[in-house]
C-alpha cells in the first residue's frame, strides 16, 4: 500500500465496488460530472468497467482510497493514460460523499504523485476537471500543479457545455510533502 498522511492507496477490493458504485456512479449528477460519458443505469450484479480491476493493463492503474485511521474506504484513484513512451499519465479521483471537504483529495494527488513519479518514473502528470471542481484545483495546485489551461465548453454535462481546466506537474517541479 503506498501510503500519504492521511490515506492509503491499495488494490481494490471485491468489498469496495458495492460502496463506490452506489456512492459515487449511481448518484445522476456526480456521475454526469465525474465521467467523459453520458451516465447510464446499471444493472444490479452487471460487472462495471469503471470498478472492476483488469491487472493486465498496463495503462491504468485503479487504486481504491483508505483512511490510515481506521481503513475505512474513501474513494478511488487512479492513474491512467499511462504513456510510457512520452512518460506521461493522468491523474482522476473520486471521494465518497462524506469524505469530501477534509483534505483527504490532497493527500491522494501527494500519493498519486509519488507513484507517478518515483514509482512509474514519469515526467508529467496532468490533470483535467470542470472548471467549478474548486476542490480538485485546491488539492491539484496544493501539490504544485500549474494551469495550463481552459478547454473552452469541452465537456457536455447534464445538458449544458462546461470548461475544463488543464493543469500539469513535472517531475523536476515535484516536491515531495508540499501539500498542504
Amino acid at each position: 500500500m503506498l501510503t500519504g498522511t492521511k490515506v492509503g492507496l491499495r488494490a481494490r477490493h471485491a468489498d469496495d465496488i458495492p460502496v463506490l458504485r452506489t456512492e459515487l456512479y449511481d448518484d445522476v449528477v456526480g456521475g454526469s460530472r465525474a465521467e467523459g460519458r453520458p451516465w447510464r443505469p446499471m444493472t444490479p450484479g452487471a460487472e462495471d468497467s469503471r470498478l472492476v480491476v483488469d491487472d493486465k493493463e498496463q495503462g491504468h492503474v485503479p487504486f481504491s482510497v483508505v483512511e490510515l485511521d481506521g481503513g475505512e474506504l474513501v474513494g478511488t484513484a487512479t492513474l491512467w493514460g499511462i504513456d510510457t513512451h512520452h512518460r506521461s499519465a493522468h491523474i482522476g479521483l473520486g471521494l465518497r460523499p462524506s469524505f469530501r471537504g477534509k483534505g483527504y483529495g490532497s493527500d491522494v494527488v501527494a500519493v498519486l504523485c509519488h507513484y507517478g513519479f518515483v514509482v512509474r518514473g514519469l515526467h508529467r502528470l496532468q490533470i483535467e476537471t470542470l472548471a467549478d471542481n474548486l476542490a480538485m484545483l485546491r488539492a491539484a495546485e496544493r501539490n504544485g500543479f500549474t494551469r495550463e489551461g481552459v478547454l473552452r465548453s469541452s465537456a457536455w454535462v447534464m445538458g449544458e457545455f462546461l470548461d475544463e481546466v488543464l493543469l500539469g506537474l513535472l517531475a523536476a517541479e515535484w516536491r515531495p510533502g508540499a501539500e498542504g
